[in-house]
């Protein structure tokens, strides 16, 4: 029964994460096209996300304690938060900007493009290494979108390359969470996160908000309904918090598998609720291929981390290993007068010249004591 529940408990959060994840995006989509409720300004649209998000992560963090906050300097916050917050801004004003371009399905298909955009950041900002089995699955994922793209029927190139842009935007914010969060030592959940920057976010985007759309909005019809928007923010921070209950039941990997199934489930219900976004056959073949070397690219990432992961050799063992290795050796190559002045050789070296506290690498300590009680034995 325990078995039944926690299974069933880890496939409704998953189902509460494709669902929100899903109605978000068709939610924002049908605000923003001016086929529906006609509201053409993302930046406005993705800073009620980020005032509404900042606002209910202050209550949950200063007024109600259900997390307490990180210990934020000055510099952190500098160094750290505010580029963090740029750049997830930008991704998601310039991923908004799209829906007024492009069809759901085409940007469902475009974000295949994630696993390149982030190696690519990665390997820029010196983080992973560029491989060969990597390469290849990357470049499967650009020809299927190069396909796709070629397929689309209503393809505009504006509403592609903002796409693209805030891809590889969201591509360098995760990749400098890694980098200069994870360096300073913290970790932020969900609800710290938007604590620390959502304002941040919020006033990044601001200037803009002034320069491109206050003037727009002053002269338009637009009638603003505050419980479509309300709504709208509230999905948003719902999908947040449904992402870190996934992580915490099952883990990264199982977002991205679960992120497939929805991108699929995202493309039909789209086509639907949205009958001018029609796909065609060379859509789904790009897609599909694109989709091939994502999967690859997270077996990949899969059979690293369990590589990673796999218990090390006892000290015992690799001691063992390891003496009869020299033992071998000397047998074969040294005689037993060389092989004694050298033993005391190097007994003289390392109790001379050799620092226990210095950072040596696992297998050179593990040799350092091998030899020592190999020398310790011989005397």
């Amino acid at each position: 029964m325990m078995i039944n529940k926690s299974l069933f408990l880890t496939y409704l959060y998953l189902l509460i994460y494709i669902l929100l994840s899903s109605g978000v995006i068709l939610y924002n989509k049908w605000v923003l096209s001016p086929k529906y409720f006609n509201f053409p300004f993302p930046i406005t649209l993705t800073m009620i996300h980020m005032g509404f998000s900042g606002a209910v992560a202050f209550f949950l963090v200063r007024v109600f304690k259900v997390v307490a906050p990180v210990k934020m300097t000055f510099e952190i916050y500098a160094t750290c938060v505010v580029p963090i917050s740029a750049f997830f801004a930008s991704s998601l004003w310039f991923g908004n900007t799209a829906y007024l371009h492009i069809s759901v399905a085409f940007i469902q298909m475009l974000k295949a493009l994630m696993p390149v955009a982030t190696l690519i950041m990665a390997v820029l900002c010196g983080t992973d290494k560029l491989r060969w089995d990597v390469l290849l699955n990357m470049l499967l994922v650009s020809v299927g979108v190069v396909i796709s793209s070629y397929g689309e029927i209503h393809f505009n190139v504006i509403g592609t390359l903002y796409q693209v842009t805030g891809i590889f935007a969201e591509a360098l914010r995760l990749v400098l969470t890694q980098v200069l969060l994870q360096k300073k030592g913290l970790s932020l959940n969900p609800i710290t996160s938007l604590y620390y920057i959502a304002p941040c976010s919020f006033a990044f985007l601001f200037v803009p908000w002034y320069l491109l759309e206050k003037s727009n909005m002053e002269v338009s019809q637009i009638q603003f309904n505050f419980w479509i928007f309300f709504s709208n923010a509230l999905c948003a921070l719902a999908l947040n918090l449904s992402i870190f209950l996934v992580i915490g039941r099952t883990g990264a990997v199982t977002i991205r598998v679960a992120g497939v199934l929805k991108d699929w489930i995202l493309i039909a219900l789209s086509t639907v609720i949205f009958p001018e976004s029609a796909i065609t056959g060379l859509n789904i073949i790009g897609y599909a291929i694109a989709l091939c070397g994502v999967v690859m690219y997270n077996y990949i990432k899969v059979r690293d981390v369990k590589a990673s992961q796999l218990p090390p050799e006892s000290i015992p063992e690799r001691l063992t290993k390891e003496w009869k290795l020299e033992k071998k050796s000397s047998d074969n190559n040294i005689s037993d007068e060389d092989n004694t002045r050298s033993s005391s050789r190097f007994s003289s070296m390392s109790d001379s010249a050799v620092d226990e506290e210095a950072p040596l690498m696992a297998s050179s300590r593990l040799s350092y004591i091998a030899r020592s009680q190999l020398n310790s034995r011989d005397t």
